[in-house]
């Protein structure tokens, strides 16, 4: 199927590793110009040289998402660099599972208000695209709460709320917003590569605990992101979808 983005401009947050890296990659094996932000220089300039082949364009800029006015900055130097922008991915948590003040401040600050931010400065521009798209990605833990309150399935809620709520007022622009929510996601620096090494009977508990027997890859996450974010999806508004291997339990309604 083709997803027609060929020659669409994508601006991914968090886009140097994990889920946020094998988006921008299948963003650039489908044509697309891409542009990535993320904390630290250092990995922005190793995922810019790894990215950087082809005919796709692609530029990086480390920045702090939960600061508006740099994640505002990027959007629209993006914009300006290639012409346009017609897809925002915004891929971004502080991962808290603490149960104090701090990480919910940090939380609200990171996983909501750096998702709104960058939506407010996209809009604009994807406003005047031909079929302009945002998708956040959230979590399964926005859907459950095993062992209690945390801040970071709190957090991922309230990013599915907004979700729904922007798609339904942007639709009159002809711009879509959608959601995905990840199950347990493995690579080797994420949060399961770390408790394999470090706690390998719990690890071997979760992987068996999901129903196809295993944890999903980056990359089937970014599959899902892609559709979502295509021209392909052009009636899909609104919606969260699962990448989960079947793990959770609940019914969306």
């Amino acid at each position: 199927m083709d997803l027609m983005l060929k020659g669409k401009t994508a601006a991914v947050v968090g886009g140097t590793r994990g889920i946020g890296r094998a988006i921008a990659e299948l963003l650039i094996a489908e044509g697309c110009n891409v542009s990535i932000c993320a904390r630290s220089q250092d990995g922005v300039d190793d995922a810019v040289a790894a990215l950087s082949s082809g005919e796709a364009r692609v530029r990086g800029t480390a920045l702090d998402a939960s600061d508006a006015k740099a994640q505002a900055d990027w959007i629209n130097d993006t914009a300006e660099a290639f012409g346009g922008l017609d897809i925002l991915i915004a891929n971004t948590s502080a991962m808290n599972l603490a149960n104090d003040e701090a990480a919910w401040n940090a939380s609200f600050q990171v996983d909501m208000m750096a998702t709104f931010h960058g939506a407010e400065a996209a809009i604009p521009h994807l406003k005047n695209a031909e079929a302009g798209a945002m998708v956040f990605i959230a979590s399964i833990a926005a859907l459950h709460t095993p062992g209690g309150p945390k801040p970071y399935g709190a957090m991922k809620a309230a990013v599915l709320n907004y979700a729904k709520g922007l798609a339904r007022s942007l639709a009159p622009d002809g711009i879509r917003v959608n959601a995905v929510s990840p199950g347990n996601i493995y690579f080797k620096e994420g949060v399961w590569g770390r408790t394999e090494a470090n706690n390998p009977d719990f690890f071997k508990q979760q992987v068996a605990a999901n129903p196809l027997g295993r944890m999903g890859t980056p990359e089937e996450v970014a599959r899902a992101a892609l559709f979502l974010a295509s021209p392909a999806a052009s009636f899909v508004s609104g919606t969260n979808l699962l990448v989960d291997g079947a793990l959770t339990l609940g019914v969306q309604y």
